[in-house]
């Protein structure tokens, strides 16, 4: 089984250990799994693993160039022209690449049908692009696998975390960033969009931010819910209709 670290932390802490070694670390981990029992982990198919493989790859060509860019402008501020000619150049290099790349992994959905027919349910949704569908489909694989979309959500780490306790804790509410960091980081932008184009989450927005939510809240609440989007056309196979899920939507506000 694959489980989070911390789980395995808490779990020692609540037997009051006080050492840490591999002996008393192996004992841990058995009665973990002999008390929890975890899910067995089985291998992501050879097909996700190359998404998952492309998707990172292009990632960190973007990440390059956004470093290439910063040293264009700095370049150019000082008067550098030579040296600036030559991150141009890596620069639209780099570019040629990342589109080669892309091209690549919309070839890659396309040669297997499972990836193709979820790729499709999920750039259904306004806000979801071929980007974040790969990384989506690369690194999370069968969305079909969690038992509901609060699962999902709590995987990803976009659920709400309070911290509230009698009359003595008010806690401020915020997601709980237990879950996937690099997937928060995907679903960030995609929320943005979200908020001012996807007919259910900019009126879902704006409700929020009537009611004096900070904006940053309003974006993590929106990350939240679009995560039950996501959820919701994969698990029913069918694409996104703005009216399906507009009532359930609006039954619970915050993040």
């Amino acid at each position: 089984s694959v489980i989070n670290p911390g789980c395995v932390k808490g779990f020692s802490q609540s037997e009051n250990l006080r050492n840490k070694n591999d002996s008393v670390d192996a004992a841990l981990i058995a009665r973990y799994g002999a008390a929890i029992k975890p899910m067995p982990w089985a291998p992501p198919p050879l097909e996700q693993r190359q998404l998952s493989a492309w998707s990172s790859r292009v990632q960190a060509l973007k990440d390059i160039r956004q470093q290439e860019q910063n040293r264009l402008e700095v370049h150019d501020i000082t008067g550098m022209t030579d040296v600036a000619e030559h991150v141009e150049q890596h620069i639209a290099w780099l570019d040629t690449e990342i589109k080669k790349l892309e091209k690549d992994i919309d070839d890659h959905i396309d040669r297997h049908p499972k990836l193709k027919r979820d790729a499709e349910l999920l750039s259904s949704i306004p806000g979801v692009g071929n980007t974040t569908v790969a990384k989506i489909l690369g690194r999370l694989g069968d969305i079909r696998r969690f038992d509901n979309a609060k699962t999902f959500a709590a995987f990803l780490g976009v659920t709400p975390k309070q911290r509230t306790s009698g009359a003595s804790l008010r806690g401020r509410t915020m997601i709980s960033r237990t879950g996937s960091k690099s997937m928060r980081a995907a679903l960030y932008m995609p929320s943005l969009v979200a908020a001012r184009h996807n007919p259910i989450l900019k009126q879902f927005s704006a409700r929020l931010l009537a009611t004096g939510m900070a904006k940053k809240a309003v974006i993590a609440a929106v990350m939240h819910k679009l995560a039950h989007l996501i959820y919701g056309v994969i698990h029913t196979g069918k694409p996104f209709n703005p009216n399906y899920l507009a009532k359930g939507l609006a039954i619970q506000d915050g993040i």
